[in-house]
């Protein structure tokens, strides 16, 4: 069965998906033909059409049923029209209404009185193939314009140069479009300046004297047109000295609806003077014109074209000059057409079957959608539903279903159509292939509910084969409309029929599947669902009405399906946005509910009950009680002076619970000084500020603001005051600074007081005072400009607050001035609040504790040396100390966390701390001392001291031998303990020590390295002089830290030096673990006494590879490096020391002390230290060529040292060398360089670049170096 049923549903959806207009397919299992769906839809349908009396209307359509050409038997569509939902019958004699041959609609003449109108209307085109079916296209309004006429025409009128003007022409809505101006009786041609509103009006805006003339609106129709009487406009010339005229409106925006794509123009016109500006706000959001978007016309009119869904919205005109400022609001609805998102498809089907046309729209507002079946509406049943609003589901397939069906949506905006075909199949008779299963048996209904009813059965007498599956066919008593439903999988035998009626009977008959098809059906099973619980149905004519602002007046009937005896009523109700909903039982058909809120919206429902419970709710019902006047005044009311005749009102709408309704104006009362005479002035809703002008100079008025509903007026708010100014001060910029601020700590509160700018020229039209602990821009208070003093409240005690006074006016905020205080301990008794305020312009005396310095700054002078300087607002404003007080400065650093602070105290402003590290960061604050009396301390400053050339000398340097090459050595250190700055490089300064076992004696050289720019040039040819043993890279070694390898065989890189830098080639990197073991065990023990803050970081061990010619040391050697105490403040020359062996016959040199930096190992500078980057790659150079500098360097000159020894102080002798022996070709020499960042060269290096060496220099020296390696092959060799 499942088999049979998977292969039905295959070969049905590839029938409805696959199956072209032309085709014909033959069903898989069924061997029967299946019709291919017919081409027949229509390619032109009507348009809403406006037409003129006697004129002749067409409407078009046109049905496609397949090409006449490539299939002349194909069945041509019949169209007929349908007006108002009813088939015109259209004679053959009438002559004046006929359908064209395409199927489109001609009126020859159309017919309109006041009394008989039989051409307006809604009309439909219908097309039908006879043996196919009918489908009926969207619907179009035919509107016939009415006669001309004009509700007001344009009167005489003048305008001065530059203002506006509206010349009023209404006619019909409808005849609008037909309408144009004439000047002088010739057509005016419109512009941005001339433009006609959507009423018909025409707007001069900015007129000029061209403007002037007689004007005359004139309506074009079929017949004769139509003119306005005639107006004269006259242009008045300009006055030099104008009286100012208030601003309004001309025309006001109004609420307009228009469809997506179409052009709007909302008008405002505004006349007044001075000239207004105009401006148009949507929402919150400034309009800004955009080309082919948004232009404004006629001096303030806004034009949008091809209207988008999002150009909806609430839209302001906003007009504005010096004196006052005027606005209007009008909504705009933009409405979107339905459109399709999914269409409905054509199906195949068999009977018995359940299918869903499928139809998904969208649109705004939101469509309504319907559906059509050969013309005919659908009405919804138990067998046609209507599903999620847009679907159609028809159960139980007949053959009489098959048609066409159509998805109808409208909405205000318009309507479209879609159509499907539903074809029925035919069962057609199968050969079998075998036998076919029996009857099952024992069909019973093993569970019947009011709903559902559960089907069980046993399996046929006579299967004939394995994995039957079934199908139950049923249907309701008295409908021919039988439905189907198959097992979900092979071998079951039972299954639940859903969605029944209650209390109905149905018929039931199974029957079985196999690999040959169907088998005999069953015997027909009658089964009735049980009945409902007997509750009553829902009150019919629920109606509510409000009688008061707080009531409501609920009636209902008797539900018609009672059902018994209704004991009583519920009535639920809640508020609109909120969820909780509120009952209260009524008695009776009728109820009043009481206390509710004013002017708010309401949903309703009434429930019957009866003995067994509650009914069915009848539908929400939405309710509004009536206004009232507001039980609020405005809030956040401020009255700002304008200039010396006017004063600014603004003010917020009532809390919106207690509005009551919508506020219509608000009312503004204003008085002069105390006079109980009053003048008012009303705005309208929308306006939240009023400009109050024509008052006197110098004169305090007093202003409060009242609401207004339909109502009346409500509760006024409480009298502001303001007094204009004497005079009109200038405001084109800011305030000048506060000439003066003073604090007073309280132990919870800071009384603050000060004086106005010494400009008394420039407006202040308040004060801002922010404040909070450490910082003043916590909190921040704003007061009138009047005021001289404010006590901040709420504070923490024994707290320092820093407190700031601005003055500011509408150009902004001045200059501030600062002051500190802190509260009293919560000890501190009260303080008489009336000394404090009987005298505000008094200075506040000093307060106690004492205020903290202020203004601390930490300046680095040196390495070691940070000057810290400070200000005391205890003192007077020339900073003189005149009494005992002094300051103690102190100062720590976090690195290490644990570090103790340091003091020391200074009667001067300032204090210089030596002795410090380098590259530090340091924290200093200040306090104050006088007497008994102490300041907190203030607020810290930070200082990093400047870096320094290394006070010690890399540590723990081994040398070990590298197995199996017998010429390379590894030389491994770590970083200094005290680098006093970040280490940019280590440049490898090696002493070999060695002995001469012929000779009996010690020897020392010291081979380095020659720094030079990437950029030198070599001269001379290295083949002209024999090429030495000994090779020095000329470039800077650059080491980096190696991370630590978790592995017990690190990784080292060999990088080998070639002799030129297309050489490079990979080194074995391979260690042996005793090889390791015995580096490892040459690790020096590192001091923490002497760790920089910011420099104590280390590194992994860097490593050097040297190649040498004997084979490799029984055992490595130890290298300590010298060191010689260097004298503080001074700079000595650099001298290679001479170390001498102990008793032991180890390498050791004279130590430094602890307190005295090292001088060996360590950068011999005039107080810059070395910089160093890494080029590997670039070519060696022998010690027999000497090099030539190159003529110019775009940097600074980088550390470099001749080889040999020269008289006079020596800077930054740091070098690399690497030993070989003479007369043999071999490998360069490996060298482990670990990468770093690069670091910008010190701006100040050695001038001895340039330096060379002369042949005979050169020579002497190479043959110096060949003896001691001559040496140092004997000793390795024993």
């Amino acid at each position: 069965m499942a088999e049979r049923g998977a292969r039905l549903l295959l070969s049905l959806l590839c029938l409805t998906f696959l199956y072209p207009a032309t085709t014909v397919s033959r069903h898989a299992d069924k061997g029967t033909a299946a019709r291919p769906f017919s081409p027949f839809w229509f390619s032109v349908e009507p348009w809403d059409t406006l037409a003129v009396r006697g004129a002749p209307a067409l409407l078009n359509c046109s049905a496609h049923s397949g090409d006449p050409a490539s299939e002349p038997t194909a069945p041509q569509a019949r169209v007929e029209w349908k007006k108002d939902g009813t088939f015109l019958s259209l004679a053959p004699d009438d002559g004046r209404r006929r359908v064209l041959p395409d199927g489109s609609l001609l009126i020859s003449s159309v017919v309109h009185s006041k009394h008989n109108k039989p051409d307006e209307g809604t009309y439909q085109c219908v097309a039908t193939i006879d043996s196919l079916g009918t489908i009926a296209s969207r619907t179009a309004r035919l509107t016939v314009a009415g006669m001309p006429r004009f509700s007001s025409q344009p009167t005489a009128a003048s305008i001065r140069l530059g203002d506006s003007q509206v010349l009023a022409c209404d006619v019909n809505p409808d005849l609008v479009p037909l309408a144009r101006w004439e000047r002088e009786r010739e057509p005016l041609e419109l512009s941005s300046r001339l433009v006609q509103l959507p009423n018909g009006a025409l707007v001069v805006s900015n007129a000029s004297e061209a403007d002037a003339g007689l004007y005359r609106c004139m309506v074009e129709n079929a017949g004769p047109a139509k003119t306005s009487e005639e107006a004269q406009l006259y242009i008045l010339p300009e006055v030099v000295n104008h009286t100012s005229t208030k601003l309004e409106f001309l025309v006001e925006p109004l609420p307009v609806t228009k469809v997506v794509g179409a052009s709007l123009l909302l008008p405002c016109v505004v006349t007044g003077y001075p000239a207004p500006y105009v401006r148009w706000m949507v929402g919150d959001k400034l309009v800004e014109e955009s080309e082919g978007k948004l232009e404004l016309v006629g001096g303030g009119s806004l034009l949008i074209y091809n209207l988008t869904e999002d150009a909806a919205g609430v839209y302001s005109c906003m007009a504005d000059n010096t004196n006052n400022t005027i606005e209007a609001k009008a909504e705009l609805t933009v409405q979107v057409p339905p459109e399709f998102l999914k269409r409905p498809a054509n199906i195949y089907a068999h009977e018995s079957m359940d299918i869903m046309f499928q139809c998904e729209v969208t649109g705004s507002p939101a469509p309504t959608v319907k559906w059509v079946k050969n013309g005919d509406a659908v009405i919804p049943s138990d067998y046609f539903k209507i599903i999620n609003e847009h679907n159609l589901q028809v159960l139980g397939l007949v053959k009489s279903d098959e048609g066409f069906y159509q998805c109808l949506a409208e909405n205000d905006a318009g309507n479209v159509q879609s159509s499907a075909q539903l074809i029925i199949l035919e069962h057609g008779v199968a050969n079998p292939t075998g036998p076919t299963p029996s009857a099952p048996r024992d069909v019973v209904a093993s569970l019947v509910s009011t709903r559902f009813i559960k089907l069980t059965w046993r399996p046929p007498a006579e299967p004939n084969g394995e994995d039957l599956t079934y199908s139950v066919y049923f249907n309701q008593e008295g409908t021919n409309r039988e439905r189907i439903l198959n097992t979900s999988r092979p071998g079951e035998m039972q299954v639940t029929i859903q969605n029944l009626m209650p209390d109905s009977k149905y018929k039931f008959r199974v029957v079985a599947h196999n690999k040959n098809g169907l088998g005999e059906s069953s015997a027909i099973l009658k089964v009735a669902t049980q009945g409902e619980v007997q509750v009553p149905g829902p009150a019919p004519n629920l109606q509510a009405v409000s009688t008061t602002p707080t009531s409501v007046t609920l009636s209902w009937d008797t539900p018609l399906t009672g059902n018994g005896d209704v004991l009583t009523y519920k009535v639920y109700y809640m508020e609109k946005g909120l969820d909780l909903e509120q009952d209260i039982d009524a008695g009776a058909l009728s109820y009043t509910l009481m206390g509710l809120k004013k002017f708010t919206e309401y949903s309703i429902r009434v429930v019957a009950f009866n003995k067994h419970g509650p009914g069915v709710s009848t539908g929400d019902i939405p309710v509004t009680t009536l206004s009232d006047v507001p039980s609020a005044p405005p809030q956040n009311l401020t009255v700002e002076v304008h200039n010396s005749k006017s004063i600014m009102v603004r003010w917020q709408p009532p809390p919106p619970g207690a509005q009551n309704g919508e506020i219509t104006g608000y009312k503004i009362r204003y008085r002069k000084g105390t006079r109980k005479s009053e003048a008012a002035e009303t705005t309208g809703g929308t306006q939240l500020f009023q400009l109050i002008d024509g008052l006197e100079r110098g004169t305090e008025y007093t202003f409060r603001v009242s609401a207004i509903t339909v109502n009346g007026s409500g509760p006024a708010t409480e009298w502001s005051t303001a007094e204009t100014f004497e005079s009109d001060l200038d405001e084109s910029r800011v305030p000048d600074i506060p000439s003066s601020l003073h604090v007073r700590p309280l132990v919870n509160s800071i009384v603050v007081s000060w004086t106005p700018p010494e400009n008394q020229d420039m407006v202040v039209r308040g004060y801002t005072i922010g404040y909070g602990i450490g910082s003043p821009h916590a909190q921040t208070i704003k007061v009138d400009y009047k005021q001289r003093y404010y006590s901040i409240e709420n504070l923490d005690p024994s707290s320092h607050y820093v407190i700031t006074l601005k003055a500011f006016n509408n150009v902004g905020e001045g200059i501030p001035v600062y002051e500190s205080a802190i509260t009293r301990p919560q000890s501190d008794p009260d303080v008489d609040l009336y000394e404090l305020f009987h005298a505000p312009y008094t200075p506040v005396p000093d307060p106690t504790p004492m205020l903290p310095p202020v203004g601390v700054q930490a300046s680095v002078l040196s390495h070691d040396t940070i000057k810290v300087t400070w200000a005391d607002n205890s003192l007077p404003k020339n900073q003189k100390i005149t009494d005992a007080r002094y300051y103690t400065v102190r100062w720590k650093t976090n690195i290490p966390a644990n570090t103790k602070l340091k003091t020391a105290n200074t009667t001067n402003l300032s204090h210089m701390v030596t002795g410090l590290k380098p590259n530090t960061l340091y924290e200093f604050s200040v306090m104050v001392t006088k007497g008994r009396r102490t300041s907190t301390w203030s607020m810290t400053a930070q200082g990093t001291t400047f870096e320094t050339i290394p006070s010690s000398s890399p540590k723990d340097v081994t040398v070990v031998s590298k197995e199996l090459k017998p010429r390379t050595i590894i030389v491994n250190w770590q970083p200094p303990s005290e680098a006093n700055g970040k280490i940019t490089g280590e440049t490898k300064h090696t002493v070999i020590r060695f002995i001469q076992s012929q000779r009996n004696k010690w020897s020392e050289t010291r081979a380095a390295s020659k720094s030079s720019n990437s950029s030198h040039k070599y001269k001379g040819n290295s083949k002209d002089l024999k090429p030495p043993d000994l090779w020095i890279h000329h470039e800077r070694l650059e080491l980096k830290p190696i991370d630590k390898s978790p592995e017990p065989n690190p990784v080292m890189t060999d990088t080998p030096i070639p002799r030129t830098s297309q050489d490079i080639n990979p080194v074995d990197p391979s260690l042996d673990n005793s090889l390791l073991q015995r580096r490892n065990s040459y690790r020096g023990h590192e001091s923490e006494d002497s760790i920089s803050a910011l420099a104590g970081r280390r590194g992994m061990r860097p490593k050097m590879m040297m190649p040498f010619d004997t084979q490799p040391p029984q055992q490595s050697v130890r290298n300590t490096p010298s060191t010689e105490p260097l004298p503080p403040q001074a700079q000595p020359p650099c001298q290679a020391e001479h170390q001498h062996p102990d008793p032991e016959g180890s390498y050791q040199g004279s130590t430094a002390t602890d307190d005295e930096p090292s001088a060996s190992g360590s950068y011999c500078s005039a107080g810059q230290p070395p910089t160093a980057h890494v080029r590997p790659t670039h070519p060696l150079k022998s010690f027999a060529v000497p090099a030539n500098p190159a003529a110019n360097f775009e940097s600074p000159a980088l550390p470099s040292t001749p080889l040999l020894t020269q008289t006079g102080p020596q800077l930054h002798s740091v070098k690399t060398a690497s030993i070989g022996t003479l007369g043999r070709v071999r490998p360069p020499m490996p060298v482990t360089v670990p990468s770093a960042p690069d670091v910008p060269e010190t701006s100040k290096m050695l001038e001895d670049v340039d330096s060379s060496y002369e042949p005979d220099e050169l020579t002497e020296e190479m043959a110096h170096l060949e003896d001691l390696m001559k040496d140092l092959n004997a000793i390795t060799t024993a």
